[in-house]
């Protein structure tokens, strides 16, 4: 058969042909390789043609040859069985019978040659079988046989090897005897009892000598057993004997004969024993053994003596008299009954202890007690103990599980102190001592995590892992060849208003300063960038307002390159020690853009000299850190520093593959009006469509429209492009990693899976009141708490407003932000509000028209913001206006009294002399005396000769009474105060 590329059969022809099953077939082909629809009509290959063809040619062979033994070849024609028979009859009694040949497939019919007669000797008893017609699915039958009649024996017709040589017939064969049926006679019902009763037995002689054999085989292997663990137990005895034999001393031992006691030759019958023994009558044997036997030792005394059982002694009664003992006198049994016989040797008492003692008191006081009573006390001591042990297990759970933090990917570093059950101050302090700048709202990764947590005595669980293993699942390994070159990722950092935003709009050619509030940045920007030399690069903008560590933590962590941006009229400020940490911590390479070297106050080695008392010496001191003096506002040298960024880029040789997912990282999100919600992103790998489906922290859903940093709408993003996304369902955290995945099933499973996570760990963190808190505030006497509800426009501000008011927390007021979000305030914003006595902090936010009318009705007080150090500040003096005031005593006046009057109904009046400073009639005062205060308390009455007044002057006289105090003399001094109150500061 030709095998071209056009041939081809179907699965069910080639099953009939090859005469095997179809599942046959389709298991062959899988296991050579191939892929087989196991359907009927499924079509084969020339090359899985072939292979059936060599696997099963025996087969196809096999049933061609049962196909053709229907019929038979006649001299080239074709005739029947039954024909070919009644042709092979006629021929035998003819005498020019041709011979008969029977092949394994075809019967053929050539002359006969004569040979001599065999005839095959006819069986005892021929078994009855019916007359078989020839069927075209069986196997050819070689030989051809007849059934012969019982009384005539029936020719042999010998069969043909195998290897096609023709078989002939030797004689006749009776045709007759093919068509009559041979039965055996039948069999009567006894001879069938007799056979059924025979075979019985002969069965139940084969099972018996089968189990005989069986046994024999058993002992034979326990014997054999047997001999082996003997042999083996020889072999240690030997192999032990002579180990001990070599570790044995070698010396000659000394003989010691050992002295034999008397040796007894015979007996001597002494002729009264004799006589003793004729006198009395003597017991047969059996009886005398008997006796032997009863004549035990019970507890070391013979039975006859008055210390046996009463049993003993009533077996004994009326059998005669008892031999005597051996140096006895008969006559004197009874009086020396014990002084010829041994005297049974007593056993020493052991002292019990008290223990002892007392546990085999509670031992029989409990085999005393009742039985119904036993089972129940049993029971209920089973009881109690199983429970006593749940208890302990419980407490030992417990104690472990108190050690271990079940925490998420959401931790923060307030979070991770509050279940510690530590002040969050030493847990920022644990960071900073590791070198990890972080603020009290700033998200921990898992390392940070578990080396906090290890200075505190605890492990970390993560119970996110599963979550994080599932998209890491998706993801794929880049390779080599897929790989191209991506722009750098820049961060600007700095301290506040040193010009960080300056360089971003003269490199851009925009002023985004004029649109920030008070002219500073507080919110974090990306833009792209396209230089001269036609590379572009991509900044980040952060704030440089304390309040806003975690944007710069952020910024440091997806950035390539960081520029610090220093102003040379001013100092290395705290915000600028902290950027250069977080970029030192990120692991990035650092560019010092020295601003404002136009201005005369500039003086840029002051700036040099206070990095290198920081260690870090830059390029032109002779170290490894380039720095550039530049003007921002005019644009000098922006170029030198841009050819600078790109020089430290080149060293890292980024790359990225964007034909793959997209995975980048959240930047800043919020809540638009008229788009819904909005993220900032930076796509780092892979490339991001219109229609991709985003994972983002707790948030999902479909990119809708991406619109650039310039607000133009693009269609797709490759590796570090950062775009404005909308389609998702919430406002993702900034700092979260978005993924792309193609299963939308997946995602949202994913996504729920992280809400309720972050639910349990919110409700983990939630601080719940203790006892030491209570005593605490109770201790302090005036304690009071904030409530706050912050809302601001982005995500990133929130939670740096967020931060800066929990740090205004003091021991006497707790600041609380119950709710923050970002968005507009709404209405249930303003019944939070209500229900729990707050106030909210809205950051460049409005509240809605509803939610004002019912802030005026539910009488909530709004404060808005649109700088964060103003918002800081009021919350601060707010704070301060809870604080209990200062109380500060100032002395008013000093008077002496040198004359004293007693006035009945009235009480004594001193006449005094003030001093100095002025007495009121509000004035309270102080008795002293000799130095001592006796009494302190108010004025009486005020008076100047007989008229009562307001104040007295230094340098005149005035008299005045005491209030409930009389005990007053010549020469005491009043001393009067005031009490002021000076209120606290933070």
């Amino acid at each position: 058969m030709s095998e071209d590329t056009n041939f081809s059969i179907r699965l069910s022809k080639a099953a009939k042909e090859f005469n095997v099953g179809r599942e046959t077939i389709v298991e062959f082909l899988t296991k050579k390789g191939f892929q087989v629809d196991p359907s009927p009509n499924t079509k084969l290959t020339s090359e899985m043609y072939a292979l059936l063809v060599k696997e099963y040619q025996g087969e196809r062979e096999v049933k061609n040859e049962a196909k053709k033994l229907g019929d038979l070849s006649y001299k080239g024609g074709s005739v029947s069985v039954d024909s070919a028979v009644q042709s092979l009859t006629n021929n035998f009694e003819e005498d020019d019978t041709d011979e008969v040949i029977i092949r394994s497939s075809t019967i053929g019919i050539q002359k006969k040659t004569e040979k001599p007669f065999v005839a095959a000797e006819p069986k005892p008893e021929p078994k009855p079988e019916p007359k078989a017609e020839p069927r075209k699915e069986e196997a050819p039958a070689p030989v051809v046989e007849a059934q012969p009649k019982e009384e005539t024996p029936a020719p042999v017709v010998e069969t043909a090897p195998e290897d096609d040589s023709p078989i002939k017939v030797v004689g006749k064969i009776d045709l007759d005897s093919l068509n009559t049926k041979m039965r055996p006679d039948k069999k009567s019902k006894e001879e069938k009892q007799r056979e059924a009763k025979e075979k019985a037995e002969r069965e139940k002689a084969e099972k018996a000598e089968k189990a005989l054999a069986e046994q024999k085989a058993e002992r034979e292997k326990a014997e054999r057993e047997k001999a082996e663990e003997l042999a083996r137990q020889k072999a240690e005895a030997e192999k032990k004997a002579a180990e001990q034999a070599a570790n044995e001393p070698k010396f000659i031992k000394t003989e010691v004969q050992k002295l034999e006691g008397p040796k007894i030759l015979d007996k001597i019958e002494l002729p009264e024993e004799r006589k003793r023994s004729k006198q009395q009558p003597v017991a047969s044997s059996d009886t005398a053994g008997d006796k032997k036997k009863k004549r035990k030792r019970i507890g070391g005394k013979p039975e006859g003596s008055s210390d046996a059982p009463a049993d003993n002694k009533g077996q004994n009664k009326g059998k005669g008299p008892k031999a005597p003992a051996q140096n006895g006198d008969p006559n004197k049994k009874n009086a020396k009954r014990d002084k010829g016989r041994p005297q049974p040797k007593r056993e020493e008492k052991v002292e019990l202890s008290d223990e002892e003692i007392s546990k085999q008191i509670k031992d029989t006081l409990a085999r005393l007690s009742p039985l119904g009573k036993s089972k129940t006390s049993k029971h209920r001591r089973e009881k109690r103990q199983q429970v006593a042990g749940n208890m302990m297990e419980e407490q030992m759970r417990q104690q472990e599980e108190q050690s271990i933090l079940k925490v998420t990917e959401f931790v923060t570093a307030n979070d991770l102190a509050v279940m510690m059950g530590v002040p969050v101050t030493k847990v920022i302090a644990t960071c900073m001592g590791l070198g990890m700048p972080v603020s009290i709202n700033q998200r921990l990764d898992a390392e940070a995590l578990s080396v906090v947590a290890s200075e505190f005595g605890y492990q970390v669980d993560f119970v996110s892992a599963d979550v994080q293993e599932a998209i890491a699942e998706t993801e794929e390994e880049d390779r080599e060849e897929d790989l191209v070159p991506r722009a750098p990722v820049v961060t600007v950092m700095g301290h506040v208003d040193h010009g960080k935003t300056k360089l971003l709009d003269y490199i851009r050619n925009t002023n985004v300063v004029a649109g920030e509030a008070g002219g500073i940045t507080q919110h974090i920007g990306a833009y792209e960038v396209t230089t001269e030399s036609g590379k572009k690069i991509t900044f980040l903008d952060t704030p440089g307002h304390e309040a806003f560590t975690a944007m710069r933590a952020r910024g440091a962590k997806i950035t390539d390159v960081a520029i610090i941006v220093i102003a040379t009229d001013d100092n290395v400020m705290p915000q600028t020690v902290e950027a250069i940490n977080h970029a030192q911590a990120a692991g990035v390479p650092i560019v010092f853009a020295l601003n404002k070297i136009d201005k005369p106050t500039a003086q840029p080695d002051r700036i040099r000299e206070q990095l290198a008392k920081m260690n870090i010496l830059v390029e032109s001191w002779g170290g490894k850190y380039q720095e550039q003096e530049i003007a921002a506002k005019i644009g000098l040298n922006v170029d030198q520093l841009l050819e600078k960024v790109l020089l430290e880029a080149e060293f890292l040789d980024l790359k990225a593959n964007p034909n793959k997912l997209a995975k980048g990282t959240v930047i800043e999100s919020a809540l638009d009006k008229g788009r819904g919600y909005v993220a900032k992103i930076l796509v780092q790998n892979g490339t991001l469509r219109i229609g991709d489906m985003v994972l983002a922290g707790t948030t999902y859903g479909k990119v809708k429209a991406m619109f650039n940093d310039h607000n133009q709408k693009i269609q797709s993003a490759g590796p570090s492009t950062p775009v404005l996304l909308l389609g998702l369902n919430g406002a993702p955290q900034p700092g979260d990693v978005f993924n792309v995945m193609t299963d939308e099933r997946e995602v949202k499973d994913i996504a729920n899976r992280r809400e309720q996570l972050q639910r349990e760990q919110t409700r983990r963190t939630n601080p719940h009141i203790t006892l030491d808190e209570i005593g605490r505030r109770i201790a302090i006497g005036d304690f009071k708490e904030l409530n706050i509800i912050v809302k601001a426009d982005v995500d990133g501000s929130v939670e740096a407003l967020a931060d800066s008011l929990l740090k205004l927390s003091t021991e006497e007021v707790q600041v609380n932000v119950i709710h923050k979000s970002v968005g507009a305030i709404s209405e249930s914003d303003i019944m939070l509000a209500s229900a729990s006595n707050a106030v909210i902090v809205g950051f460049n936010v409005r509240p809605t028209v509803q939610a004002r009318r019912l802030s005026e009705q539910e009488k909530i007080d709004i404060r808005i913001y649109s700088i964060i150090y103003t918002a800081i500040e009021e919350i601060k003096a707010a704070i301060e206006g809870m604080l209990a005031p200062e109380i500060e005593e100032v002395v008013t006046c000093n008077l002496e009294i040198r004359e004293t009057f007693k006035i009945s109904k009235v009480g004594t009046i001193a006449g005094c002399m003030v001093l100095d400073g002025k007495i009121t009639r509000n004035t309270k005062i102080r008795i002293i005396r000799d130095g001592i205060v006796i009494y302190t308390g108010t004025l009486g009455s005020l008076k100047r000769y007989k008229d009562d007044v307001k104040e007295v002057a230094a340098g005149m006289d005035c008299g005045l009474n005491i209030e409930n105090f009389n005990d007053i003399k010549v020469g005491d001094i009043i001393e009067g105060y005031t009490e002021k109150e000076i209120a606290r500061k933070l």
